[in-house]
């Protein structure tokens, strides 16, 4: 009977190897990364004990997952057929083969953290949606191939030097019973990960940073697989429905006149007795970051035709992004709502006939388009915006003699710049306004783009993509000096977001500042603009700025009307919410957290009650927020309509 037993355990010495050099490479993995991060986790002994304890107890639990499919074969794998020559080497390149995967998650974590500063998390998830974009990107980046042809260096020398270990476990027949209990027994052990950890449950301190690195970033990958959405009064701190809609509807200074319900927002904007008819052209730049814009302080002249730019042009220097991805822009631009925890509204299910710019300014009988560089499809824009009334106009409506370059992004920004032209041109003959909403890419890595543009050769880092970007800028507006509409278009040119948002708090606020120009030499006086504000009030002010007399939902404001005194931007992950006003940031968290700290060191002292109402003011906006869009009450109220489809284009790329 022990000979058995010990047989039964024997058996499974290889998944006890796998799992030893499993936590040794998340330990090499983890070390990694804290270099990686440098001086943004201190080094203490509580982040210490954070970051390797408690990341311990995430590798195993990590493991824990990872070793099932091995443990289920060791355990049902006949013992004529496992104790066999043949079987010993075919599970030798078996196990080599977990290794090889164990060190390119290691590697791709790496990668990753390069960009987004975290373990995987959502994003990563959402990423295996889109491979070709992603696997595309990461391989003009890197240079894969050398890569995996050299993880496969650590995993032929662990399988070589745990040979003897691993072929032990074939070394004496097993009985059925004794490996099925083993397996048995080894099963409560995920089934209790699954029930009792959670991802929270590695935030121990305020920094960010070491927060991450104590997590594990297979675990949280699987994790994120599962709460990649958040239900806000679920995990959020709440007040009474009431109460959040009538403060909202108090900061919005939505009229009291008669409405179906108290939880509606809509509310009037008196615009001009004659509004102008003026053309828009909403340019978002791809991670065109605050840090980069020489009028705001960088010395290293990688926007010259943006700051040749700002003298001409209603410059504003204090607009905040509401997220750090794509999407999270489009949707603050397009919606002009607060974030709302998770999935950004672009990539959410009941997206359709929202209440949206490009609705509104429909109605006004604007021909309303989004222009983008890379394929609609990716990230669901095409579907969003081809369901919210934009015409969606993407790389594919280009000819191959039009496109000087592209990466798996999309075309050069030059090329993006033609494309929107064409858009322009075709909407002016028609004899209708038109509003262009246009989305970069070039500014992303791989950084590459058209050779002899510009003095930094391509691919050699962010400076040189936003100094590109700014060069495709500056030379769509010559071209488009050249036109008959110029002179009655509005230029709105800011950022889907800046180029990163790592720290040491959940929502470092520096990294969320953005730049925002509104040129237009005929219509709007240069000047500058130093009001806080967010991203969701560039369209209210875009309306402003037209004279639009309108009904609207939308959370922003104009910010050239706006009552001083009143300024505040939104700010957000994908789960941390933050609310900036008066030089203080309020941050929602899940597990009901409200945090308050000072931003601004020259901001005032604010007394409890002050305290709190800033608390209440930040609370029911992102409530009120989330709850209109679950409630279907950011629907366009002259829904059902025909929605624009992504419309076939012409044979002709003339």
């Amino acid at each position: 009977m022990q000979t058995a037993r010990f047989a039964a355990l024997l058996r499974f010495l290889p998944a006890a190897a796998l799992l030893a050099l499993s936590v040794v490479l998340s330990l090499v993995t983890r070390i990694a990364l804290w270099i990686h991060a440098g001086a943004d986790v201190p080094v203490s002994a509580a982040h210490l004990a954070q970051v390797f304890l408690v990341g311990l107890g995430f590798d195993l639990a990590a493991a824990s997952y990872l070793l099932l499919p091995m443990v289920l074969y060791l355990a049902l794998m006949p013992d004529r057929i496992a104790r066999s020559r043949l079987h010993r080497h075919a599970f030798r390149a078996l196990f080599a083969t977990a290794v090889y995967v164990l060190a390119l998650v290691a590697l791709s974590e790496w990668v990753f953290w390069d960009e987004f500063g975290t373990r995987f998390n959502f994003i990563a998830v959402d990423y295996l949606v889109y491979t070709h974009e992603v696997l595309g990107n990461i391989w003009e980046s890197y240079p894969v191939g050398k890569l995996l042809v050299l993880l496969c260096a650590p995993a032929a020398l662990a399988t070589w030097s745990l040979r003897r270990l691993i072929d032990r476990g074939w070394s004496m027949p097993a009985p059925w019973t004794g490996r099925l209990a083993v397996a048995g027994a080894y099963l409560l052990v995920p089934l209790a990960v699954f029930a009792t950890v959670t991802t929270d449950q590695k935030d121990w301190s305020d920094n960010t940073q070491a927060n991450e690195l104590a997590g594990n970033g297979i675990y949280q990958f699987f994790a994120a697989n599962r709460n990649n959405t958040l239900d806000y009064e679920k995990f959020y701190a709440t007040l009474p429905r009431d109460d959040a809609f009538e403060r909202v509807r108090g900061l919005l200074g939505a009229s009291e006149g008669p409405l179906a319900s108290p939880y509606r927002l809509t509310r009037h904007v008196h615009g001009a007795t004659r509004p102008s008819r003026l053309n828009i052209v909403l340019v978002s730049v791809e991670s065109l970051g605050s840090e980069f814009i020489g009028a705001l302080g960088n010395r290293e002249g990688i926007t010259p035709e943006l700051d040749r730019l700002t003298p001409a042009s209603l410059f504003f220097t204090q607009i905040y992004a509401t997220g750090n991805r794509t999407v999270r822009g489009l949707e603050a631009l397009s919606l002009s709502i607060p974030p709302t925890p998770g999935q950004s509204i672009v990539k959410r299910p009941k997206n359709e006939g929202l209440f949206s710019l490009g609705a509104l300014l429909e109605d006004e009988g604007y021909d309303a388009k989004f222009v983008y560089g890379g394929y609609g499809y990716f990230d669901n824009m095409g579907y969003f915006f081809a369901h919210n009334e934009y015409e969606v106009v993407d790389r594919s409506a280009l000819g191959r003699d039009e496109i000087h370059y592209e990466n798996i992004w999309g075309v050069a920004d030059e090329d993006l710049f033609t494309l929107a032209l064409r858009e322009a041109d075709r909407s002016a003959a028609g004899g209708e306004p038109f509003f262009l909403h246009v989305m970069t890419t070039s500014n992303h890595r791989p950084y590459t783009y058209p050779e002899g543009r510009i003095d930094i050769p391509s691919g050699t880092g962010r400076n040189g993509a936003v100094k590109y970007s700014d060069y495709a800028i500056g030379k769509f507006l010559r071209e488009a000096r050249g036109k008959p509409w110029f002179d009655d278009t509005i230029f709105v040119i800011t950022a889907d977001h800046g180029a990163s948002a790592r720290g040491t708090t959940d929502i470092p606020v520096d990294r969320y500042r953005i730049p925002l120009w509104i040129y237009s030499p005929k219509h709007v006086a240069p000047g500058r603009v130093d009001s806080l504000a967010s991203q969701i009030d560039i369209g209210p002010t875009m309306l402003g700025l037209l004279g639009v007399d309108h009904e609207t939902k939308f959370f922003g404001r104009d910010i050239l009307s706006a009552q001083h005194g009143t300024e505040r931007a939104f700010l957000a992950t994908y789960q941390t919410l933050g609310y900036l006003r008066d030089g203080w940031l309020v941050t929602l968290s899940p597990r009901r957290e409200v945090r308050l700290r000072r931003i601004d060191a020259s901001a005032p002292a604010l007394d409890a009650a002050q305290e709190d109402a800033l608390r209440r003011e930040a609370i029911s906006y992102y409530q009120v927020a989330s709850q209109v869009f679950r409630d279907g009450l950011y629907r366009d109220d002259d829904q059902p309509r025909l929605h624009h489809a992504l419309r076939p284009r012409p044979a002709s790329h003339g």
